[in-house]
């Protein structure tokens, strides 16, 4: 019926008609040092827990739909919600300004009659249970986050999602998840074949469902708290420093696959890379990309796996490499019972090796080969359109490294172990459909190898159990 109504409103294109069937209409971890990987995150602090808008009302105003018919609550999106995105974002309700070509009769311009303009502020409070030593409790951000983005059909075909943040913790204004993308339709094996180009720079922003790093539960999170020592270098290290290009295809409904290529795009350096440089990808790093996604009863279950193989420079632009290769699971499964009423599960395993020559010659490292594993899971309960609650756990852990995780007063490891463990839970009040409250408890069982004196210093694990309150609003 929602199918219907949309096409009969103009909202749906004549080549969205084999995307959408009518099944479909019944989707940080950082600290501010150096991550395990090696990368230096003071200008990429908390990349997974402040890059999350997809929810726009640019997109609203395009195409003539409230925001649930894309998301369970932003940014989680729906399948009406991927079916959007992956089209390249060019479903529009709105009488474009079009041109035909002379000398082929093909469309070459198609432009919505209003600017693709949004805006989004968060401000936050967050509270340890333990103060971290010298510094003052019950941190305020005001804003923690404030983004303009355009984002919308802006050719035939082409559509684009850019996002411009200023960050209370650097207190500049900079670029920051961009997607751009080119998709049409076409037959293979007599079903129908949806396929794209996308040109973005942060791996897995370009991805539609909610258990890659870039789009993960939780959606916002504290700047104020400490952070485990330990990641992968897919969950946001890249971010903003690489372009990437990717084709991508979504075969009957069915199996989505893609594939992409990144190179060092660096943001507040003069290019080319020199010998002043650090962690310059060497050639180029492949993403790879694979979901079978389909019904399941009352709901929609999507399995997934990625990978991504990437070689940096420490310093400079020659000499001995890092290497990274990621390798992730994901699973997902949603179910909307009646009315507003959802259900959604959600999983994630990411398993990466490092060979970290760099640090283990500069006497950095106790071991030239590394691991780490994390693994995150989460279920989401919304009664209605305006509430939902969530609870969740985390674990990571790898290879035992006296000293690259040596002790240091609250972000150090006393055992040289990376090994994190805690949960979550969190409930949102949503009055308006763009205008959220949040309020998020923490609790670590384990913090960098232990639960007592885990720093060397005294600090324990449940000193940074967190309460997080937050104002998310988007116009």
């Amino acid at each position: 019926m929602l199918f219907t109504s949309l096409r009969r409103a103009g909202i749906v294109s004549v080549a969205m008609v084999g995307a959408l069937s009518p099944s479909t209409m019944t989707r940080t971890r950082h600290r501010d040092v150096t991550l395990d990987s090696g990368v230096d995150t003071n200008r990429l602090i908390h990349r997974t827990v402040l890059r999350r808008a997809q929810m726009l009302p640019s997109y609203s105003r395009q195409t003539g739909l409230a925001c649930n018919v894309c998301h369970f609550q932003f940014p989680q999106l729906t399948p009406f919600g991927r079916q959007f995105k992956l089209n390249g974002y060019t479903m529009t309700g709105l009488k474009t300004i079009r041109n035909m070509s002379d000398s082929t009769q093909r469309q070459n311009l198609s432009l919505s009659p209003i600017p693709p303009l949004s805006a989004m502020f968060v401000t936050s409070l967050t509270a340890l249970e333990k103060r971290i030593p010298d510094t003052q409790n019950a941190s305020a951000s005001f804003p923690q986050q404030a983004s303009l983005f355009l984002a919308g059909e802006v050719a035939p075909r082409v559509g684009v999602f850019a996002q411009f943040t200023y960050s209370a913790s650097s207190g500049k204004f900079g670029i920051d998840n961009v997607d751009i993308r080119y998709a049409d339709h076409g037959s293979l094996g007599g079903r129908d074949l949806l396929y794209g180009v996308t040109l973005h720079n942060n791996p897995t922003v370009q991805d539609v469902f909610n258990t890659v790093p870039a789009w993960s539960w939780p959606f916002m999170g504290s700047q104020a708290a400490p952070m485990p020592a330990a990641s992968p270098l897919v969950q946001g290290a890249l971010g903003q420093s690489v372009a990437g290009l990717g084709v991508y295809g979504l075969w009957n409904n069915v199996l989505y696959s893609e594939f992409t290529m990144y190179t060092t795009a660096q943001q507040g350096t003069a290019p080319p890379p020199d010998s002043s440089a650090r962690n310059v990808l060497r050639h180029v790093t492949p993403y790879g990309r694979v979901v079978v996604t389909r019904d399941a009863g009352s709901g929609h279950v999507s399995l997934g796996a990625f990978g991504m193989d990437s070689r940096l420079y420490v310093a400079g632009v020659g000499g001995a490499t890092d290497h990274y290769m990621d390798m992730g699971a994901d699973v997902q499964y949603e179910s909307r019972t009646s009315g507003d009423r959802v259900f959604i599960l959600r999983s994630a395993f990411i398993h990466e090796r490092q060979t970290t020559a760099s640090a283990f010659e500069a006497a950095a490292a106790s071991v030239a080969t590394r691991s780490v594993d994390d693994f995150r899971a989460s279920a989401t309960f919304m009664p209605s359109a305006t509430f939902g609650y969530t609870v969740g756990g985390f674990a990571t852990s790898g290879t035992r490294d006296a000293l690259h995780y040596a002790p240091a007063s609250t972000s150090g490891s006393r055992t040289g172990s990376p090994n994190s463990s805690g949960a979550l839970g969190e409930m949102v009040v949503n009055p308006w459909q763009n205008f959220r409250l949040g309020i998020q408890y923490t609790r670590f069982f384990t913090f960098n190898g232990a639960a007592t004196n885990y720093d060397g210093s005294g600090r324990n694990a449940s000193d940074n159990n967190r309460v997080y309150l937050y104002s998310w609003i988007v116009f």
